[in-house]
């Protein structure tokens, strides 16, 4: 079982930056590849950033290119979300998740729910205008 803890969230303005932090509790997490998702009220959740386990070639949305980065710590267990420029239409709840089968081999699409079998709590992320 992948136990996975976000934190750093928090109440900012626009123009403002925040980073995330997701520590995983698992041996192999140099080998998972991870992602960060997030939900706005009323909205369904949605990809933000996925990053394999060599940390080349992230993915982002089209909404948080240029102004979010994803990057990973393996010896720490962690991966970070680091949003610059952030929008009132940031507010959300932000996950991350643990895609665990991609190493071996699965071809699932990382902007998907269905790409990660392992997922935090969340963290509360607020943007004001």
């Amino acid at each position: 079982q992948v136990q996975l803890v976000e934190s750093g969230g928090g109440l900012v303005q626009a123009g403002d930056s925040l980073r995330l932090s997701c520590a995983a509790s698992a041996r192999t997490f140099s080998t998972f590849a991870m992602g960060w998702f997030r939900q706005a009220p009323g909205k369904e959740r949605e990809f933000v950033a996925h990053i394999n386990w060599g940390t080349d070639s992230p993915v982002y949305a089209d909404s948080v290119k240029g102004r979010f980065t994803i990057s990973r710590d393996n010896a720490k267990n962690t991966v970070y979300l680091q949003m610059n420029s952030l929008k009132p239409e940031d507010t959300a709840v932000y996950y991350c998740a643990a895609d665990v089968d991609r190493y071996y081999g699965a071809l699932t699409d990382v902007t998907t729910n269905e790409a990660y079998e392992y997922w935090g709590q969340g963290t509360h992320v607020t943007v004001s205008s």
